[in-house]
Formats: C-alpha cells, structure tokens, sequence
C-alpha cells in the first residue's frame, strides 16, 4: 500500500534550517552530505535539500514497494514523469506532476 511518507523543504540554508526544526520542535536530523539533512523516524519525516531554489513549494512523497510499478501507474493515469528514477542513499526515486501540475514523488526504500 502506499502512503504519504516524506516531506521535502527548499533550504537556502540547511545547517540554519536544521538548527531551526531541532530548537523549535526538538527533531533530531541526520545529515547526508553538505547540501540534505532529514529527521528518520520511519514515519512522515522531513527532509531539507538545499539544492532547491528556497521558494519552491514543498515535495510530498509518497512510498512504495515497487518503484517502476508505480512510475507505471503514474503515466497510466495521466501523471507527466518530471524527475526520473534516481537513486539516493537509502533508496530510488522518481518525481511527477499530476494532471493540476502538482509535483510530487514517489521513493522505494533500499
């Protein structure tokens, strides 16, 4: 079944904005790299990506257990391919936008 699992911010700066979500909310984030850092709490976890222009509107994703799968039933109904299947540390991923121009992705973890 898939399920809304990761939301992803723009960060223009993350060690500010990683500062920020510990202070007010007492999150604990891990680093992955210079430029990402996310909260791993195996339920609805937020990553900051600070290659994303800050203005950009946040990123759901959503997971899966099989990621071509879904990619195909994306297309099938009528979702537009935007980002395909990359991989990350922890996982693969491909992002769409749906038939309103939403974009989200969707990730199978490794």
């Amino acid at each position: 079944m898939a399920r809304l699992n990761y939301v992803e911010l723009a960060s223009g700066d993350v060690a500010r904005d990683r500062e920020f979500y510990t202070t007010a909310f007492g999150w604990t984030m891990t680093d992955y790299g210079p430029s990402y850092a996310a909260t791993t709490t195996g339920d609805v976890d937020l990553g900051l990506d600070g290659d994303a222009a800050p203005a950009k509107p946040p990123l759901a994703v959503i997971a899966v257990a099989d990621l071509e799968a879904a990619q195909r039933q994306v297309e099938a109904a009528g979702g537009r391919i935007v980002v395909p299947i990359f991989g990350f540390p922890g996982g693969r991923r491909f992002q769409f936008t749906d038939p309103s121009g939403n974009e989200l992705a969707v990730m199978q973890a490794e």
